[in-house]
């Protein structure tokens, strides 16, 4: 099977590639081995808000241009201000067009509200996420009888040590009864299944509806909306005040929701989706990838003029560690890692893991590298990228984003194979 360009992953990062290359008139395949880390993200994207160094970023241009000086490895800096702000702001734009209702702007991140009650900053977060709040304003803080995944009391007694006015409530909602009978049903995203049903709307609203007449706010726990905003919509023009909602521990139906809105966008523009599947190995010669080998097509290849790696990290297993060594699992490509395991990690849990920032090493194109040398037609993006570490330097959606429409800018440059 020939296509222009196939990519391995279908996350974030590979349902953007994959996205804009189809805008651009190519025929694209993406091979996914199955649920990607997307379904369990809060659904809000970090740019970058911190430097290795700890320091806090003000800016996108300024945080890359200190990267840059520090001679970081972070993908940032192999691709330099302009083009991370610019494939910013193109994202902004593609997630939008693809139905994704989003609060944030590449030049003024803001403080979003999370599942614990403390803030932390994001580039773009659904427009549901409550941001932080005005310390004059009550809030319910609601959870739902036997739901385990959201704990209001706590995200309550954090807020009130922010100095904002909040209570934990709790409803009872019958309809649930039949996944209170399994708890490892009890999910979020098996909740929204029935809270999206229009017939179980009554129930919702009644159960909320006098809680909003005690309340400026009220923060609910993401369970609904698991395919767009109607439920939410409906439920802040009836209610008597304005409600929030707070992603859940995963799977979280904001995530998932981001995914279903790429991965249906990716297909109807014509792109080739196959599920279920891995790369299980690949031709190289005269550094280019010339087969791609599935475990699902057995001896039938693929073939492309260009390939694009999105596996993922060690979550993913784009990433596989042993007691000596990291390496990357489709093309085993160069990878950034410490040579001693100790050096690995550091005792402190709550210490920026050095771990973290293993990934595959590209040149400035981010085209991987294997011995050294460069494989010509093999761009590599997203969070098997090393060199940064997305939870410490708040940086993860954004790196999946910005990579993404690079590797599809330097397709593009590169003829794209036509």
């Amino acid at each position: 099977m020939k296509f222009d360009t196939v990519i391995i992953g279908g996350g974030l990062a590979g349902l953007l590639c994959g996205i804009r290359l189809l805008e651009q008139g190519q025929r694209c395949a993406i091979v996914s081995r199955g649920q990607s880390a997307l379904s369990f993200s809060s659904g809000s994207l970090d740019l970058l808000s911190h430097l290795p160094n700890g320091e806090a970023v003000a800016d996108i241009k300024t945080g890359v241009e200190a990267l840059q000086s520090m001679h970081s490895p972070h993908p940032y800096a192999l691709l330099g201000a302009r083009r991370v702000r610019e494939n910013a702001i193109l994202a902004q734009t593609l997630l939008a067009d693809c139905g994704l209702h989003l609060q944030g702007d590449v030049d003024s991140d803001h403080q979003r509200v999370t599942p614990l009650g403390t803030f932390r900053r994001a580039w773009l977060s659904p427009t549901e996420i409550p941001l932080k709040p005005a310390t004059n304003l009550s809030i319910g803080v609601v959870g739902i009888s036997g739901f385990l995944d959201f704990q209001p009391p706590l995200a309550a007694a954090s807020l009130r040590k922010r100095g904002i006015n909040a209570s934990a409530e709790e409803i009872d909602l019958p309809v649930l009864d039949k996944l209170r009978d399994n708890p490892s049903e009890f999910r979020a995203v098996n909740i929204a299944r029935l809270l999206d049903k229009p017939e179980n709307f009554s129930e919702l609203y009644r159960a909320l509806l006098p809680l909003s007449r005690s309340y400026d706010t009220l923060y609910v726990p993401a369970c609904f909306g698991l395919a767009d905003s109607a439920v939410f919509n409906q439920l802040n023009q009836q209610l008597s005040c304005p409600i929030f909602l707070l992603p859940t521990l995963p799977p979280s139906v904001p995530g998932a929701r981001m995914q279903h809105l790429l991965q249906q966008r990716f297909s109807r523009s014509g792109g080739v989706w196959m599920p279920g599947d891995e790369v299980t190995g690949a031709d190289i010669e005269q550094h280019r990838v010339t087969k791609l080998w599935t475990r699902k097509h057995e001896d039938i290849p693929l073939t492309a003029d260009n390939v694009v790696l999105a596996s993922g990290s060690f979550f993913s297993n784009g990433l596989i560690a042993d007691r000596t060594r990291v390496r990357e699992a489709v093309f085993a490509l160069d990878v950034l890692y410490g040579e001693k395991r100790e050096s690995w990690y550091r005792d402190d849990v709550f210490d920026a893991q050095p771990w973290q920032q293993f990934g595959v090493i590209t040149d400035e194109r981010l085209r991987g590298k294997r011995g050294g040398e460069t494989i010509q037609n093999l761009y590599v993006i997203g969070s098997v990228l090393g060199g940064f570490d997305a939870v410490a330097q708040g940086c993860g959606g954004g790196v999946c984003a910005v990579t993404a429409l690079a590797a599809a800018e330097e397709i593009a440059a590169s003829g794209g194979g036509k």
